[in-house]
This record gives structure tokens, sequence and C-alpha cells, in this order.
């Protein structure tokens, strides 16, 4: 490529081929990439009678609706004028059925109690706390903040509210006082739910205290509504404050879902600006709910039978989409986890994959790299065997950890599904289907029918083939965002202003030539090394693939004779930081993918900046490299001192 292309050098080659197996297509709902094509094609060329059949046949209608897309600009309306409701799908359509008794949630909290709930007895519950929820004065489009451990009560809580038309907005239960005040004071809540604390390797966080001073800046709250969890003391006021269990104790257990209109918002979701507050993404409800229910039975080719576990915290989109709402429209069975993986060992993951012969796992690459850090050993101590799908999420999965997971975990017979969307996109967007899709260790392989990708460059131009770019979505999906709360200007600039007429989504990507997309990292990663573009994911892969390297995270800073210089913070697996491992890597480097790729600073540490869901913060690790103070918004960072560490550690 000349200097001059404003597209992305590709300088990563992965041509390994992973079909699956004869019998597993053979038993798949989509069993080849015929199937796949035809499904793809159909979606393309007539997505109004695609999706008019669909909708049709997987979600009930209280009223049917007109159009089944209506867009003006990048203003879009899905199944308009239709009456649904999420909940009903999640649950009262399985009851209908017959399949109440069907286990929805097996539930294993960290210290090890258990808990079942069918789907009529989870409706039960859903009933009861969304009949509290309207003794409290909750109606249609009123906002209620969620801050609660992984227990039932947060789903029942996400259900509760989309049962009666209120919006949930679910902040991860990690968070400081003031990110809940202003997450609050964006969405003007009007009740907050909490619970007295929740268990995190063996200690107890006293949640209900921080929301206590978050209730110091969250004028709009009215009551605050409190889970028994752990038992410990907590600060009570009196006509504010309500026990959870009292307030379900007193109302009836039958509660009707209000038919919402297909265009109601649903929830609100907040996810880190790199300045300024964070966006508030608005998600509704027809277009949201068939998108999820439909990738989750696509992507992970579900059965009746299986045990799913996504092991994310619904506090993030990847639990919204892939633990209550895509799973439970479906009606599978979903395991929920409270604790960490390594407590209180680190083979906690694998002792509970046996003991509730999981059959889907979906997990992120983040947690596979500390399983593969923590070392085989764990994994060898259980039987996976019940294991027959496996699935990666939350970012790029490098294609050393992919081997890891499929030979370790998957024993070589499970399909990944390396899955592509965003908090924006409200499900899957990109993924293998495991009954058809020939993998390739870290791509995400192809659009979802429905999905129409685009790449260009920086003069808005299409690239060609294994070239990176910005990468779009050219044609409206059912689970696009519908805005950004309360500021439509934003929504707009942010993702619809840089490329007229496509979803700008924010990273770089390449399509090479089997028609496989890999996702190249952030638009605002990519480093410009001597007028060559350069994916950050490329040069973190081949130092990866280094068995000294457990992580790291590349990023560019300024270089007064190439304009960027590459830096790599990097955590070590069982190896000494030593200038001689500082040159072998650069030597791995640059034989993995040339000289161009060779780090010019690499900074050894015990830990990166990482948000609370496990995506490194890359745009902090420019500051420090840079030299510069840390700015923007660092409400999501999980280990504030991790920061402080790495601004002081020196080449």
């Amino acid at each position: 490529m000349s200097e001059q292309s404003s597209g992305i050098d590709n300088v990563m080659q992965e041509n390994r081929l992973f079909p699956p197996s004869a019998e597993f297509a053979g038993n798949a709902a989509i069993g080849s990439m015929q199937q796949y094509q035809e499904l793809w094609d159909r979606a393309e060329k007539d997505p109004t009678r695609f999706w008019d059949g669909i909708a049709k046949d997987e979600l009930h209608w209280f009223e049917p609706y007109g159009d089944v897309l209506k867009q003006d600009g990048h203003n879009v309306e899905w199944f308009v004028g239709g009456k649904t409701n999420l909940s009903y799908n999640c649950l009262d359509a399985h009851i209908e059925a017959g399949n109440g008794d069907r286990k929805a949630i097996i539930w294993e909290g960290e210290p090890g109690d258990t808990r079942t709930l069918t789907y009529r007895e989870l409706h039960g519950e859903v009933c009861k706390f969304a009949n509290g929820l309207k003794k409290l004065g909750v109606g249609v489009g009123d906002v209620v903040s969620i801050y609660m451990p992984m227990t039932p009560e947060l789903a029942i809580a996400m259900l509760a509210c989309a049962r009666i038309g209120a919006i949930h907005s679910v902040i991860f239960a990690g968070f400081s006082a003031e990110a809940i005040a202003d997450r609050n004071n964006d969405a003007k809540a009007k009740i907050q739910l909490t619970s007295d604390g929740l268990n995190r390797r063996g200690k107890v966080l006293p949640l209900k205290d921080t929301v206590d001073d978050a209730m110091k800046k969250s004028p709009t709250v009215e009551h605050v509504v409190v889970l028994r969890r752990v038992g410990n003391e907590v600060q009570w006021t009196e006509g504010r404050d309500h026990w959870w269990h009292e307030l379900c104790d007193s109302v009836d257990a039958d509660c009707p879902a209000l038919p919402l209109d297909s265009e109601t918002t649903s929830f609100i979701l907040y996810t880190s600006g790199s300045t300024g507050k964070p966006k508030g993404i608005r998600h509704t409800t027809a277009g949201y709910n068939l998108w999820a229910k439909m990738t989750f039975k696509w992507v992970f080719d579900w059965k009746p039978d299986d045990v799913y576990w996504c092991t994310a915290d619904c506090g993030w989109i990847t639990g919204h989409s892939y633990i209550v709402y895509g799973p439970m429209s479906a009606g599978a069975t979903c395991l929920m986890f409270e604790g960490a993986p390594n407590y209180p060992a680190e083979n906690r993951f694998w002792e509970l994959v046996e003991k509730y012969r999981v059959s889907i796992f979906y997990t992120a690459p983040t947690a596979i790299r500390a399983f593969i850090k923590w070392g085989d050993e764990q994994v060898e101590k259980h039987d996976l065997s019940s294991l027959r799908v496996l699935g990666t999420v939350g970012e790029g999965i490098n294609p050393e950890a992919w081997m890891w997971y499929h030979e370790k975990i998957g024993g070589g017979r499970c399909p990944i599904v390396d899955t592509w969307w965003q908090t924006e996109t409200g499900g899957i967007m990109m993924s293998p289907l495991p009954g058809a899709t020939a993998t390739k260790p870290g791509s995400c392989t192809k659009p979802l029918p429905g999905v129409v990708p685009a790449i260009v460059d920086e003069s808005l131009k299409p690239v060609g083939e294994n070239q990176g770019g910005m990468l779009c979505i050219a044609k409206p999906w059912p689970g696009m965002l519908r805005g950004v709360w309360g500021d439509d200007q934003r929504f707009f600039d942010t993702y619809w202003a840089t490329v007229p007429g496509n979803y700008l989504t924010g990273d770089n990507a390449r399509c090479d030539n089997d028609g496989y997309y890999w996702i190249m990292g952030r638009i605002d990663d990519v480093i410009n090394v001597s007028g060559h573009r350069l994916s950050t994911i490329e040069v973190e892969s081949a130092m990866v693939s280094h068995e000294a390297v457990a992580e790291c995270a590349a990023v560019g800073r300024p270089d007064e004779i190439k304009g960027q210089a590459i830096a790599v913070f990097c955590s070590l697996r069982g190896a000494e930081p030593t200038e001689e491992l500082r040159k072998e890597l650069k030597l791995h480097v640059r034989k993995e993918i040339g000289a161009l790729a060779v780090p010019d600073d690499i900074r050894f540490t015990d830990s990166l900046p990482k948000t609370r869901s496990g995506k490194i913060m890359r745009r902090l690790l420019r500051d420090i490299a840079a030299g510069r103070q840390v700015a923007g918004d660092v409400s999501t960072l999980e280990d504030y001192t991790a920061l402080a560490k790495l601004a002081s550690t020196e080449d």
C-alpha cells in the first residue's frame, strides 16, 4: 500500500480454517453456508418482507403493526404502530406454549448458595415486583435506576420494568456514588433499586452505603428499594427507603403485561465517552426484542435442552441482550453467577460448567487470557464434555487465545462463535454460525442476516480487499439504537454525520479474500508509523503469541521522526521483566509481522487499566505513553491504582 493511501495496512496473516464437524452441522438449525447465504440474501434484497415474516412468527402482538420499516434519514422506526411487550415475550408466551415448568434461571451465589426459577415462578416474581413498582407510582416512561448484584432479582427488576412500560437504567454494581448520581440526573430517574450489599471475593461490598451517597446528588429519585442479599447493617431513610420483600409481600401476584408501542423506549444504557459525560444509549421495544431473540438463536444454535451461560453482568449490554432478553424470549435455561472467576479458586468457572452441565459458554477474551495465565491444570480438574458451543464477546480475540480456548476448553470439538457487536447495535452483528461457518482464529467472519457492512477510508471511499478502514453499517437493522438520551445532536454527530447515510461503528475493520471480517480496533486506535497506518490489534496479537506474555495493549505516542511510535504495555505470564526479554519480544514481533510493527517502547506492568467489563482503556494508555495527564471519563475504570503504577513505569 502506498504512503498516500488512507486505508490501514494489514500486517497479520491468519489462514487456519476450522469447519464445523459433519455431526454438528447435521443437527444445526443452519447447517451450511448455502443456508446462511440464502438467509442473508433474502434479508438484504427485501428486508421488509424478510423481517415481516420473522416478526409475526417470533413475537406476540397485542395489536398488529403497519409498516415494517419507516426511515427518515438517520431516524428509523420498526414495526410501526404495533403493540407488544418484552416481558410478555420472555415469560407469558412460554407459559401459554406449555413450557412454564422449564427452568428459566439457575443461579449460584459466590458463597455457593443456589436458586432455580422456572418460567412460571419467574413470571410470578416479576408480576409481584411490577405491582410493587406501580404501588410506588411508577408508570410508562418513568426511569428506574438499577444498581444491584447478579442475583435473580436483577433480571426480575428488568422484566418488571418492561412489563409496565417503565424505562430501566442498569448501572454496574461497582461504580462510584458519583457515577450513579451522574446517570440518575441525566436520566431523571424516579426510583433507585439496590441491595444491602454484594459478595465479592469473600468480602461484602456495601451497595446501600454507596447509593445513600449517590442520593445526596440525585434529586429526582423519590424512592429507594433495597434487596436483602447479605444481611449487613444499613442506614435507613424512613419514607424513602423500602425493603424489596416487604414491597412484594403487600401486592398481588398477577400483573398483566401492558401493550406497548413498538417504539416505546425499553431501556437506557450508559457507555463511556472519551471526553465529557457518558452517553445514554436508548433502545426501544419490538425491534430490539426481535433482534436479541433471533441473534441468540442463530449464533448459539440454541436447543431447548441446552444449559446456557453468559458470564457477563447485566450492568452491560451483553447481560441485557444475552442473559435476559434474547435467551428468555427464546425460552432458554440460563445460568447466572454472582461471583468472580477466581474465587475461591481459579477453577471456579470450570467447576460450574461441570456442576450444571453447561452446553453453551459465552465469555470475554480478557477472561480467556486470565484463564491461560492461571494454568491448564485449573481446567484439567473438570469434566467439560457437556460443552458444545463456545463464544467470545467484548473485544477482538487474538489467535493465540482463540486456539487455547478451542483446544483446552472445547477439546477441539466445539465451534467458537467470535461475536462482534456494540451497546449501540443492541445485539450481535457479525459472527460465525456454529453449524455452517468455517472459522478463522481472530475473525468474526460474516455479517448476520440483516447486517450490511461497508468499509471506507478517510476520504469515505470503499477500501479494497484486505485493506483496513472505518467500519460502517449501510442499512437499518431491527436492534439498532434510536438515540442518545436527551441529546439528539450528539446522536447524529457521533454515529451519522461522518459517513452520510451510514451508521459509523467507531471501529476499524478489513474484509479478506474469503469475505471474512477482521476487527482492527477503535478508529482512534490506529497508529500512523512513517505514513503506514497500523492496527493495534495486530501488534497485540503478535506480542501475545510469545509464551511469556499474558496480555498487552499497544498504543501510539508522538514521535518527531515517524509521526507516531508504537508503545506497548504488557503483563507477563510467570516471566521476569528484564531488558533481555524486552529485546526478545521486539525480535518476536519482527519475525511475526515485520520490522514496521516492532514496538519502540515496551513497558512491563502487573495490570492494565480496564473497565469493569474487562475492556482495556487504551485512551488512558495513550495519555501515559505521551507523558500527558490522563483526561476524559474514567467512571468505568476498575482499578484506579493501575494508572498511577503505569504512569511511574520506566522503560
